[in-house]
């Protein structure tokens, strides 16, 4: 009996035994399975954040100068050239500033002096400090005119070119954002070599073969 009982026994704990290794097993590839769940969510949100692999677009950097000046050399990363762009367009809106002022003032000066009105002399402004009133009036009445006249061509013609500059500064700031998008992504290799070789030129009927030296570079 005690025999019997004692294999009944031993029957029982190798059942636990089995029933514990396999509820252990199943932990285990539950642990396995939820590590590798996380790691696969860790790798998907890294590819949603990753931009290296979006190629840098000649559009975006034309559409973001267009915008504001200096906003596609910020997205191509040229910063460098954001004070050159302003500096360009500082200088130009001066000029423009500058010169419609003046344009205006020598306007009005030649609008007066052709009309004479007593009550409207803005000429006065603009007189030589060696004349007077009365000496433009009447002994210099005709080179004063010509001179106002051209006084304000002079100005409305530098004004007018300052707003054709100020344009083009616009456009190159474009042009230029466009070009160095284009050239973001070109690998130039370390690798550069010259190759020097002679080579037999196509014979020439007078003179005969001729000999040559060829130059290759490699880059």
């Amino acid at each position: 009996m005690n025999h019997i009982a004692w294999r009944g026994c031993a029957a029982k704990i190798l059942v636990a035994f089995v029933i514990s290794l396999s509820f252990n097993d199943a932990g285990a590839q539950q642990n396995n399975t939820d590590t590798l769940s996380l790691k696969e969510g860790e790798q998907s949100i890294r590819e949603a954040f990753r931009d290296n692999d979006k190629p840098h677009s000649p559009h975006k950097a034309t559409f973001y100068s267009a915008i504001l000046p200096g906003l596609g050399q910020a997205y191509n990363k040229k910063y460098w050239k954001i004070p050159l762009v302003y500096g360009a367009i500082g200088g130009t809106a001066y000029a423009i500033h500058f010169n419609s002022k003046y344009y205006s003032i020598y306007k009005n000066a030649y609008r007066d002096f052709l009309i004479r009105d007593p009550g409207n002399k803005a000429y006065k402004e603009v007189i030589p400090p060696t004349l007077t009133v009365e000496d433009v009036e009447e002994r210099y009445a005709d080179w004063f005119q010509r001179a106002l006249e051209n006084k304000r061509e002079y100005y409305k013609r530098y004004r007018d070119l300052s707003y054709i500059i100020m344009a083009g500064v616009y456009v190159l700031n474009m042009i230029d954002a466009s070009v160095d998008a284009h050239f973001y992504d070109f690998d130039v290799s370390d690798d550069l070599s010259m190759n020097v070789r002679p080579v037999i030129i196509d014979p020439d009927p007078v003179s005969g073969n001729k000999m040559g030296v060829q130059l290759s570079f490699r880059f």
